[in-house]
């Protein structure tokens, strides 16, 4: 008989595991804990890591682009995370590498149907893509999109997308070219340009951006030296997915099987694979078969009353595909039209509401359930938290939603 697992210790799973209790000290320590942190919005990295850690910007920026523990790259379901740097070659042989085969065939495709590369898109581009790799070891450091399309003219190439669309016309295809080659492992996103919610980075070599460090250098990371050289150059994919499943278990599970396969990327092969190389076990999660590691099986017996504010595209109400346990009824008013969920407020490791930042700097939320005395007065100080930390930062979420949207007025 599976062992049973209630809502009540999952969702106490979850304050454990997704560090939504007592801050940890360190950013690698957090994003090492949560797998990987959602970066499409780079604010979301700034505020995902303060709500677990009390984090400054300038602690974020040092991992980042000083210690360079954590890194910036694609990965699951062809989303920008930063994960750290010692799991960045397995992500790339998980997912990456499948999702830049797909990146690739899709330009290769648009640029012969534009009658570009005089009959050879493939070639063109393979050459195009030489062309930015010796400019950006020409300059030995980092290098803006535009200026490598200063050095390699020929990203300045133009297609033409949605002719007949409102919303379409000609574009350059430097940023299609320079995430492709990112994806393959052979760029990566360097030094922000801007502030820190700024999107703008300079894109480096691995060996430039990595080389100090012995521990990502490694084989067992995946990263090696050369312009050709991708960073799961080492890596079997299979064993890939097997580790990163793993880790994944161990900070989202007990979870069902679709939830990994979504929060992968995967196929339903791909997932079962994985698992199968994996010591686990079944558990009975409200009467659905999900799946545990066989040494992963003491839970706490229930959530504590801890509150959180957790901003858009947090990687904990995105570590799920079946969200009702932790989510309830709040999916229409926290996500918008296309699953990207907005800022949202946490009470005993449950949604219970959402919040926002108004122009005068004031963070205000709204409560879609009632949560007693006690937990409305967490959630107001932790509110009153995050407003002294931003200070005189302004944040709008890049994925508004309509809760979001008629707070912050």
């Amino acid at each position: 008989m599976a062992l049973k697992v209630s809502v009540a210790q999952r969702r106490g799973r979850l304050v454990e595991r997704q560090l939504l209790g007592a801050p940890v000290a360190t950013v690698g320590e957090v994003v090492s804990a949560i797998v990987a942190f959602h970066a499409t919005d780079p604010v979301t990295v700034y505020l995902s890591a303060w709500a677990r850690s009390r984090c400054a910007v300038a602690d974020m920026d040092a991992a980042l682009y000083e210690a360079r523990a954590v890194v910036r790259m694609l990965g699951m379901r062809r989303t920008v995370f930063v994960v750290p740097a010692g799991l960045a070659g397995v992500v790339q042989a998980a997912c990456t590498d499948d999702v830049a085969k797909r990146v690739r065939r899709q330009l290769e495709k648009n640029l012969a149907s534009g009658g570009v590369g005089d009959g050879d898109a493939a070639g063109w581009l393979r050459s195009v893509e030489d062309g930015v790799l010796q400019a950006l070891a020409a300059r030995g450091g980092g290098a803006s999109g535009a200026q490598l399309s200063a050095d390699e003219p020929r990203l300045r190439t133009q297609l033409v997308y949605a002719q007949d669309k409102s919303y379409g016309g000609a574009a350059n295809i430097t940023s299609r070219v320079l995430v492709l080659m990112a994806a393959e492992g052979r760029m990566i996103r360097g030094h922000r340009r801007g502030g820190w919610s700024s999107g703008q980075f300079e894109w480096f070599l691995p060996e430039a951006w990595l080389h100090h460090s012995e521990d990502v250098a490694s084989p067992e990371a995946g990263i090696t030296a050369g312009l050709n050289a991708g960073l799961s150059a080492n890596i079997d994919a299979g064993a890939a997915r097997a580790e990163l499943a793993r880790q994944w278990l161990q900070a989202f599970g007990p979870a069902l099987a679709k939830d990994l396969q979504w929060w992968a990327g995967w196929t339903g092969a791909q997932t079962k694979a994985a698992l199968a190389a994996l010591p686990v076990v079944e558990v009975d999660l409200d009467g659905e078969t999900g799946i545990a590691l066989t040494d992963d099986l003491e839970f706490p017996v229930g959530a504590p009353p801890v509150a959180a504010l957790l901003p858009g595209l947090d990687p904990t109400p995105m570590g799920w595909q079946a969200r009702e346990w932790y989510l309830g009824p709040h999916a229409s008013t926290l996500f918008d039209r296309t699953g990207n969920i907005g800022p949202t407020v946490w009470w005993e490791g449950r949604v219970v509401g959402g919040w926002a930042q108004r122009p005068s700097g004031e963070v205000v939320y709204r409560l879609l359930e009632d949560i007693g005395a006690d937990g409305a007065a967490a959630v107001t100080a932790e509110a009153s938290a995050l407003e002294a930390w931003l200070g005189a930062a302004r944040v709008t979420p890049r994925f508004r939603t309509p809760l979001e949207r008629e707070l912050s007025v």
